[in-house]
């Protein structure tokens, strides 16, 4: 198991636990970043897991 592949699950799913609560708590032009950011670990956590169980992919 490749470390860096995992520490990009983890980040991602951070990111997205922060994030989603976040979107609906803070005011209007902010809540745009954040469900950007909300979409940005969801994009990691996928990518960490697609990098992690198929070698060689990218």
């Amino acid at each position: 198991m490749n470390i860096k592949f995992a520490i990009l699950i983890v980040a991602g799913l951070a990111l997205t636990s922060w994030a989603l609560p976040a979107s609906y708590r803070i005011r209007s032009p902010w809540r745009i970043f954040a469900a950007l950011a909300a979409f940005a670990g969801v994009i990691l956590s996928l990518w960490g897991v697609l990098a992690l169980t198929v070698p060689k992919f990218f």
